[in-house]
């Protein structure tokens, strides 16, 4: 089935769980409270945080875009996620159940555990000259080193800028210069897919091409060798495990830099984006807690990488603010099996599942066999986070691993946004599959047309912020002109999010991807997202890509890449043309793809976002461009190769 905004008469609405709804974090009277005195609201969500001193004002907007929320209030990030909880009696609590990628690789850190290793590491940064408004460098695994090392340097007041992993030593170098980075934390290596791929090599080139690195911190994990400097070099088991587990914090301003994010791109100057303490606490505590519905019992597991927003958000300050007990697992979804994710959901009891909807329609390729060989019946809220989800997607997440029972908050956020802006709730929100819905009490929202008029009932536009919030991006890293031209200046006084979207008539918001994921057919907006669920409606397709390619003809043509599910083998000789028809009948002819081409991967970033662009690149048969950031950059290879194989349709 596939389910557009504009065509709703058949569709399906999931109504909210009634023993979930009776015992709902948030309920509509949130958003009624919200409506009524906004302001106020985020004063009582501000009590769910310690604040050594309280804040005397809630916002001060007298110079926008540049807001400051909860004025005069001090606080300290690291001591509201682990130290008050162990106060507060909570300290053999679980904090998190990690789980090597090698078999019987785990660890458990209490939350009392995890305040030493935070001790510890503040004092061994300290001793390495870290301090307050110094930056610091992560280039880390998924190992509880990674939420250490942030919650140190936010004990510390020192900002820390987290880099993927995976990103190349250039990256590392560009982000690293950038914010002028005092110390890097890294690894030896970390484990994936079965190998160990090595980290301080990296960080090593990346060093190299700048001057302003003292030290680099490394922790063992992987065992392989390494390059060494004395002086500059140290071993995290050196200095942080036998530091003093006493460290007391300090309180920092509410607008004392907390972070800083480089969004995706290594060409060019690098932006990074800057997250400010209290209002992002406040805002990822609040929607941690009424998003997902959080109950004391729950075991939470969030499948992003550390070195991404939501990994920032919803693996350490949400999460940990909020004292819940949660699963931070290293490897990848098919390491060493393809039951690996539904193995350790079983074994855990997780109860909140929050994942990409390009690792879905993945598991979809592989199949409901492999779920269904487990028991997820501990699942209670099943969340999705990256690109919208398609309608497809969404409900074959809902019943192969929510088993048809369980809700699914589809949330919308990025990076800028610090934290979930437009979602359903799980307890009182009647959710269709593949639709936003609506903002979250307290958030303001709106859908405009190209003057920055609302839009009517079944009518698409941009997606537009029309009020501060709280856990909002303070401006760009060393460049507040670009901050305001980027996203302020599209429509005066309101934050343009890049996204395009439409309302139903009901007014429920559907994204529709970025805008210049947009493409003119003769004179026809078209986007991506429509033609991608259309093509993955059907019924052999496990996954699609969709792009607009120069014509000579229409101006832009449409170009679909489509992965096939595992059970379809290779569609028949007849598939293609079977798609074009398929597109054509669901959106209408103008979306008829001019040529498909059946393809094992999509270019994806190791975030799981796809990479349209180089596959514009091929369709209009120029040089691919930058590849670095890809999980597999040979992947371009075997999608060129089967464009070239591949006929226009007629």
């Amino acid at each position: 089935m596939n389910v557009r905004a504009d065509d709703l008469s058949s569709q399906t609405v999931f109504e909210p769980p009634t023993d979930l709804a009776a015992r709902a974090n948030l309920t509509a009277a949130a958003y009624e409270r919200a409506a009524t005195d906004r302001l106020g609201f985020w004063a009582e969500q501000a009590e769910r945080i310690h604040w050594q001193t309280p804040f005397t004002r809630v916002l001060d907007w007298s110079n926008p875009p540049f807001a400051k929320w909860f004025v005069g209030g001090r606080l300290n990030a690291a001591y509201n996620c682990v130290d008050r909880h162990v106060e507060a009696g909570n300290g053999d609590k679980v904090a998190i159940h990690w789980v090597g990628e090698p078999a019987g690789d785990t660890r458990t850190l209490t939350y009392a555990d995890l305040k030493d290793e935070v001790c510890r590491a503040s004092n061994a940064l300290t001793e390495l000259g870290v301090g307050t408004g110094d930056r610091v460098a992560i280039y880390l695994p998924m190992i509880p080193e990674a939420v250490v090392a942030m919650l140190a340097c936010a004990r510390l007041g020192a900002a820390h800028t987290v880099v993927f992993g995976g990103f190349s030593a250039d990256a590392l170098a560009s982000r690293i210069e950038d914010c002028k980075a005092k110390v890097v934390i890294t690894a030896d290596g970390g484990f994936r897919r079965g190998s160990s791929n090595a980290l301080k090599l990296a960080v090593d080139e990346a060093i190299a091409a700048t001057s302003v690195v003292e030290h680099v911190l490394v922790v063992r994990r992987t065992g392989q060798g390494v390059g060494w400097i004395e002086g500059r070099d140290v071993w995290w088991h050196d200095v942080v495990d036998t530091a003093s587990v006493e460290h007391a914090p300090d309180a920092f301003d509410s607008e004392h830099p907390l972070y800083v994010m480089y969004t995706s791109g290594t060409t060019g100057k690098p932006k990074g984006i800057l997250h400010t303490t209290g209002g992002y606490l406040v805002q990822t505590a609040y929607t941690f807690w009424g998003v997902f519905d959080l109950k004391d019992d729950d075991v939470y597991w969030c499948t992003a990488d550390i070195g991404w927003v939501t990994g920032h958000s919803y693996i350490v300050y949400g999460p940990l603010a909020c004292g819940a007990t949660q699963v931070l697992y290293e490897g990848t979804p098919d390491t060493p099996h393809k039951g690996r994710w539904w193995e350790i959901i079983q074994d855990y009891r997780v109860t909140k599942f929050y994942t990409a909807p390009t690792a879905i329609r993945t598991c979809m390729k592989w199949g409901e066999r492999i779920p269904a060989q487990y028991d997820l019946s501990t699942l209670r809220v099943l969340g999705s986070v990256g690109e919208s989800i398609s309608p497809e997607a969404y409900l074959w997440y809902r019943e192969n691993i929510g088993g048809g029972r369980t809700p699914i908050v589809d949330t919308w956020w990025q990076t800028e946004t610090g934290a979930h802006m437009i979602t359903p709730l799980p307890g009182s929100t009647a959710a269709k599959p593949g639709a936003a819905m609506r903002p979250v009490p307290g958030i303001s929202a709106e859908v405009v047309d190209d003057a920055g008029n609302p839009v009517g009932p079944s009518e698409s536009g941009y997606l537009v912020l029309t009020e501060p919030w709280p856990s909002m991006l303070r401006t760009i890293w060393g460049d507040d002109q670009r901050f305001e031209e980027t996203y302020w200046s599209r429509f005066p006084g309101c934050y343009f999010a890049g996204d395009g979207a439409k309302k139903d008539q009901a007014g429920d918001i559907w994204l529709l991807g970025r805008v210049d994921d947009v493409m003119n057919v003769s004179g026809h907006r078209l986007s991506t997202t429509e033609i991608e669920s259309a093509l993955v409606s059907h019924s052999k397709v496990a996954e699609a890509a969709a792009i607009g390619a120069s014509d000579e003809t229409t101006g832009q043509a449409v170009v679909g890449f489509v992965i096939l599910l595992e059970s379809a083998g290779d569609g028949g000789a007849d598939i293609v043309q079977e798609l074009r028809t398929h597109v054509g009948k669901e959106i209408g002819p103008i979306a008829k793809p001019r040529q498909i081409v059946i393809v094992t991967e999509l270019p994806k970033t190791r975030s799981g976002k796809i990479m349209r662009r180089l596959l514009r690149d091929v369709a209009e048969h120029r040089a691919i461009g930058d590849a670095t950031t890809l999980t597999d950059s040979s992947v371009m290879d075997l999608i060129s190769s089967g464009m070239n194989n591949q006929k226009d349709g007629d």
